[in-house]
């Protein structure tokens, strides 16, 4: 299941929107909503656009947090040894980490 093209895309898209040209390809479909379909964008366009917009800034803030931890992590694994089996875990998908985390919490 790691190799599943459906949660590699998942996670692409994931990755993908928490960058800086997600913002961009907001803007320009705002722009051409306003130029091809200006009628239609009242309140509840204004709202569509805000809630994708907050969206984004809430995948950003997430993937922010989580490349933090990832280093805190990372710099940790590299001072201790023993700890060098786990270092792969980050090639694999969630669902994997989970089963994974799953099995040591039984084995402690």
């Amino acid at each position: 299941m790691a190799n599943h093209p459906i949660t590699s895309a998942l996670t692409t898209i994931g990755t993908l929107t928490s960058r800086p040209a997600a913002f961009l390809v907001l803007l320009a479909y705002a722009i051409l909503w306003m130029i091809f379909e200006r009628q239609s964008l009242d309140w509840h366009g204004a709202a569509t656009l805000f809630t994708w917009a907050m969206t984004l800034f809430i995948q950003r803030a997430e993937h922010r947090d989580t490349q933090a931890i990832h280093a805190k992590l990372d710099e940790i694994l590299r001072s201790d040894h023993a700890a060098s089996n786990i270092t792969r875990i980050d090639d694999e998908e969630p669902e994997e980490i989970e089963k994974h985390r799953h099995r040591q919490q039984l084995g402690d």
